[in-house]
């Protein structure tokens, strides 16, 4: 017998492997096995599929089956093959995306010096040698990433290769496991239960030690020893030792004496049972109605819209849909598209659904998402996994409801690393795989969404007032031009922004405050010769984040401090100019000196809890004023926000792309839902330099319908998405001319079978990031064309460009649907 497995790897197709003799019964498809691939390189596969058909080439064996069933349903995997052909990515990278770290054991490269070392006759070693070797000397035995860390180098292979050739250092490969299982330790008595004789013995064991005894009281009461009838309870060692409040040291004893047994265990770490203590807010008239023509709307349709002013009280409404599917005995999936988000629903849904209720994102630890993993794998209980983009993986086994909030957002895209998905997209491909219904909510529907609804391919159900009587903001332009020609701005802030916050503040209220960038200030110059600090590894130049002192890359994450004279001219003449969201912090301090004034961007967040901190914090009037990027404007809910402020408008305006001006609209409009979601009116101020933009006037009147409709009148007028299919085709190569060959050979190629569907090639906004030179095309297809014929198409212009000389060092990759 033979199996077809898939591997972690970014290559196509499947690899055919031999079945051990007698391994046939226990291997089955999705089930986890160890194998060989190249000479020494040890991975974790997954069975694809089970056959007798003789390649016709020696193939190695399987290595070892590593768990007694399937880690994977047949569902996930063939979610995985369609989002390897949809988005034109390898399977491996789909693998490799889809299953936590934790259940890819795979072998890892260690180094150590060799043990009759020594220099051989006439090699001289480099300095980057010889700190490898004095590091080997004082650790012994490292990885190859632990070297490349400690040397702050991207990639010491080739150091390594020479020495080893050299026989001054050996490698060695070791199976590494990355998951580590929670274990508790539980306490048993040493007594049958009913066993009184015994009981009445260990008493009189303890007798002469008050906590002693107080602890087997404790022990028999948390467990219910006692009831003859009722079940007995699990105690953990920790559980008991708080509740009696004695040392390690007394429960010791009553081990050695006996009286007591410790057994550790090996648990779940997401298993708690705790049920929800209260039904889901009652629903307002308008909001009954919405939920009413929803399940009118899954009647007839799998997909149901749902177009909801913000503040319209959508999560209610996603309540009820959901306790009513728990009911039914259903999973479900509730997708957002940030982090920060799942931390004021998880408040709002635990009360409701205690331990039903799963959270699954990357900041979680990869041993947690394992356990996650594995609870829903166990069974086919009724949960709801609240999560970001990577839980549409998730081994679901009766999935009957997927919600997906803010749909619009581009946050659910995946760029890099490959695949690059539409967490939205294959949320609803997912769905069609279980029967499941899908409802996708939004105050600003993207475009395509909007236009399947409204062309009857989805239902749609809006929802046009605020909850509790509560009114949209009003929504003020300021032209900062304006503000700088009279004088009455303070830095970033606008005088008009300044009275606002101020009169909030007096009123006990709070501000939010979004700028889309992060930093202290995006351009740093010499004012005497022009000099500006590039990143060394993308064509982009550097941000200063003051916290740190360091110029940053937003691309690739290098970095070094901020020169204090110009390394061009030698003069002291380096100025800094711009706003980041650190410096915009730092202004509003300076302005409101008594305020608490709070940051949320990527810099802040990196830990697993600091969204929960800051929002929670927030949430209590803790901070006065939060400022932040994109993650401070996505559904947050407080109360208390009067104020709401885009400080440059015009970044989101004027960016070159088709979708600039959705993507500000949808912005904007979100940054006006934060104000005013109670009674209290909000205020909403946008600053800009160019007041008279259409789609501002549009955000000032909160008329998404009137933007919907000069949106897509532009896109059927140039032809862009939903009218056609795009996808952006990327090239990329360490040599800038081979780059440019390589893209006009391939140029040939498509314009050849797509004809003028084919836009490029083009060096994008950011043409080199991390080394790599990348040329771009765009291809436009007609909406109503077989998406599978052009990506054979794809995939023969591949194949044909392969055999070039200016293609053995190019990579190609393709975006689909980019957002």
């Amino acid at each position: 017998m033979y199996a077809e497995i898939i591997l972690p790897l970014p290559l196509r197709g499947t690899f055919t492997y031999a079945v051990p003799a007698g391994s046939e019964a226990d291997m089955q498809t999705g089930s986890r096995v160890l194998v060989q691939f190249g000479k020494k390189k040890y991975y974790t596969g997954i069975v694809d599929r089970m056959h007798s058909d003789d390649p016709g080439y020696e193939v190695k064996p399987i290595m070892a089956l590593l768990d007694p069933r399937p880690i994977t349903r047949y569902p996930q995997l063939r979610l995985w093959k369609w989002i390897s052909e949809y988005y034109l990515a390898p399977l491996g990278e789909v693998f490799k995306a889809a299953v936590p770290s934790g259940l890819k054991p795979e072998s890892d490269t260690f180094v150590s010096l060799n043990e009759d070392f020594g220099t051989p006759e006439g090699v001289k070693l480099t300095e980057r040698q010889a700190l490898v070797v004095m590091l080997l000397e004082e650790r012994k035995r490292m990885r190859v990433s632990e070297i490349e860390s400690e040397l702050k180098v991207k990639d010491a292979t080739g150091i390594i290769s020479r020495l080893l050739d050299a026989g001054i250092v050996n490698i060695d490969e070791k199976i590494v496991e990355k998951y580590h299982a929670r274990k508790e330790t539980y306490i048993e008595l040493n007594a049958l239960r009913g066993d009184h004789e015994t009981l009445h013995g260990f008493f009189d064991m303890t007798r002469r030690s008050r906590q002693q005894e107080k602890t087997l009281i404790a022990y028999l009461d948390l467990s219910g020893w006692m009831s003859p009838n009722g079940k007995l309870r699990d105690v953990t060692r920790q559980e008991l030792i708080k509740t009696v409040g004695i040392t390690p040291g007394i429960l010791k004893a009553l081990v050695d004496k006996g009286v007591m047994r410790q057994e550790k265990r090996t648990i779940n770490r997401f298993n708690g049972r705790q049920e929800g203590h209260s039904a889901p807010s009652p629903l307002s008239a308008a909001q009954q109605t919405a939920l009413g023509e929803i399940r009118s709307g899954f009647r007839d349709k799998q997909t149901v819209m749902l177009h909801g002013v913000t503040g319209s009280g959508k999560t209610e409404i996603y309540s009820h849909l959901i306790a009513s599917a728990l009911h039914d005995g259903n999973q479900v999936l509730y997708l957002v598209p940030e982090i920060s988000l799942t931390t004021q629903l998880t408040d709002r849904l635990r009360t409701v659904l205690g331990g039903r209720l799963l959270v699954y994102h990357s900041k979680f630890s990869d041993s947690e998402r394992v356990d996650i993993w594995k609870r829903l794998l166990s069974g086919n209980e009724p949960l709801v996994v609240l999560g970001a983009r990577s839980s549409v993986f998730l081994p679901f086994a009766h999935l009957g409801l997927v919600i997906v909030d803010e749909e619009h957002e581009s946050s659910f895209k995946q760029f890099d690393p490959a695949p690059r998905y539409n967490a939205r997209d294959t949320a609803m491909m997912l769905a069609t795989m279980h029967g499941a219904k899908v409802l996708l909510g939004s105050a600003t529907p993207s475009v395509e969404t909007y236009y399947k609804a409204l062309n009857g391919k989805y239902g749609l159900v809006t929802l046009s007032e605020r909850y509790e009587g509560s009114v949209l903001p009003d929504v003020e332009i300021v032209d900062m031009r304006d503000q700088r020609k009279k004088k009455l701005n303070t830095g970033i802030l606008s005088s008009r922004l300044v009275s606002e916050i101020r009169k909030s503040l007096e009123n006990n209220r709070q501000a939010i405050i979004f700028q889309n960038r992060r930093g202290f200030a995006p351009v740093v110059v010499c004012r005497q010769c022009g000099w500006i600090p590039k990143c060394e590894n993308c064509d982009v130049s550097l941000v200063y984040h003051k916290f740190s002192n360091l110029l940053k890359c937003h691309y690739c994450g290098f970095s070094h401090n901020l020169p204090s004279i110009c390394p061009a001219c030698g003069q002291n003449s380096i100025d800094i100019f711009g706003y980041g969201t650190e410096r915009i912090a730092e202004e509003v301090h300076q302005v409101f000196p008594d305020s608490r004034v709070s940051r949320m961007d990527l810099d802040t967040t990196r830990n697993k809890d600091s969204h929960q901190e800051i929002i929670e914090e927030f949430a209590r009037h803790d901070t006065d004023i939060l400022v932040g990027t994109q993650m401070v404007t996505k559904g947050l809910d407080f109360g208390d926000v009067r104020v709401a402020a885009v400080v440059n408008a015009d970044t989101l305006l004027s960016f070159p792309d088709f979708r600039s001006n959705e993507r500000a609209f949808n912005m904007l409009e979100q940054v006006s839902g934060r104000a005013g979601r109670r009674k209290e009116k909000g205020t909403v101020i946008i600053q800009t330099t160019d007041p008279s933009n259409p789609v501002l006037e549009f955000v000032r009147r909160h008329s998404y319908r009137e933007y919907y409709d000069r949106e897509i009148t532009e896109r059927e007028k140039y032809r862009y998405p939903p009218f056609t299919k795009v996808i952006n085709i990327y090239l990329r190569n360490k040599d800038s001319a081979a780059a440019d060959r390589a893209a006009a050979r391939y140029s040939v190629l498509l314009r050849s079978i797509f004809g003028n569907r084919v836009l490029g090639p083009v060096k994008p906004f950011v043409s080199r990031v991390a080394l790599w030179y990348i040329q771009s095309f765009m291809l436009k297809i007609e909406a109503n064309a077989s998406m599978k014929k052009v990506k054979e198409l794809l995939e023969m212009i591949y194949s044909q460009a392969a055999a070039m000389p200016e293609m053995k060092s190019t990579q190609v990759y393709y975006d689909v649907d980019p957002a």
